[in-house]
């Protein structure tokens, strides 16, 4: 099967700035992969790559297997920018079929495609009167009209409350689960927790992680940490037993990397100690990040 997204050794600079430093990345159809990187790391310059709006210094990019900005990349793409603008004085009604005609795609459709977002009950409402999370709905459902093979969504939900988040991200899953590859920037690490079979992150220009979040928190090689709720009077024997410490609470706490987590595990199990309960903390994603890309973002 063709990839929606081929990016092979692609550098590009604007003057003396280094904006991607071989980049190399895929993206399959049904596939939604999340592109983290601080600003300047070079998301937006590979979204408009893909688009056609640039050409690379070097390296190759395919869409569906063809040259990105031909009338073929072009009918397999759908693109939604972070700030997406309409027309105020026109319905919603009005804008979807609008670009409908401009997609050759059917009224039905059209209106299957607001349905999908939840935008039914206000097709004739203004744009103008639209809140912003209702925009970025409204963009997403242009976005998915003539079935695109990849959809690229550059920081989609910036703005937007936890709810309208979480109502956006389950619409562009009904699209990947249509076949469409969708590939979204976000600085909101809540966000991530699934929706994306990948992460891909950017530093300066290069990709430094790629990867399901199991992968990348395995890579990394960070501490786990396991907390041991034991019988009272039994942590400190048990904490010099397994090379632990007690904490504040009176419990047991071990580190260890995730390679090590299951055999720890079962050495406590097997030793027969006296627990109550236990709790296993994986490396976060904000973590995760932080060891790829040595950034902070928003949790």
């Amino acid at each position: 099967m063709t990839e929606a997204l081929e990016i092979r050794s692609v550098d590009m600079s604007f003057g003396a700035v280094k904006a991607l430093n071989g980049v190399s990345l895929s993206a399959a159809q049904g596939e939604r992969i999340a592109l983290l990187g601080h600003n300047g790391a070079g998301k937006t310059t590979l979204f408009r790559l893909a688009l056609g709006f640039l050409k690379p210094d070097h390296g190759s990019i395919r869409v569906c297997g063809d040259a990105p900005g031909g009338a073929a990349a072009r009918r397999a793409t759908a693109y939604l920018p972070e700030n997406v603008v309409f027309p105020k004085n026109l319905s919603g009604r009005e804008i979807i079929l609008l670009y409908a005609r401009l997609k050759a795609t059917s009224r039905k459709a059209a209106f299957e495609a607001l349905d999908r977002v939840g935008l039914s009950d206000a097709v004739a409402r203004r744009v103008g009167e639209y809140s912003k999370g209702m925009r970025q709905r409204l963009g997403l459902a242009i976005a998915s009209l003539g079935a695109p093979k990849l959809i690229l969504l550059d920081e989609p939900t910036s703005g937007l409350d936890p709810q309208l988040r979480a109502e956006f991200y389950g619409a562009f899953r009904k699209l990947s689960e249509a076949g469409a590859a969708v590939l979204f920037s976000s600085h909101t690490l809540n966000d991530i927790n699934g929706n994306a079979d990948r992460i891909i992150i950017l530093k300066s220009g290069a990709v430094v992680g790629d990867g399901s979040e199991e992968f990348l928190r395995a890579k990394a090689r960070l501490p786990t940490t396991i907390v041991l709720h034991v019988d009272p009077g039994e942590a400190e024997a048990i904490a010099n037993r397994f090379g632990g410490r007690v904490n504040g609470a009176g419990a047991v706490k071990l580190v260890c990397t995730a390679d090590h987590k299951v055999a720890t595990l079962a050495r406590v199990i097997e030793a027969g100690a006296a627990l109550r309960n236990i709790d296993i903390h994986d490396p976060s994603l904000a973590e995760i990040y932080r060891a790829f890309s040595g950034k902070e973002t928003s949790a």
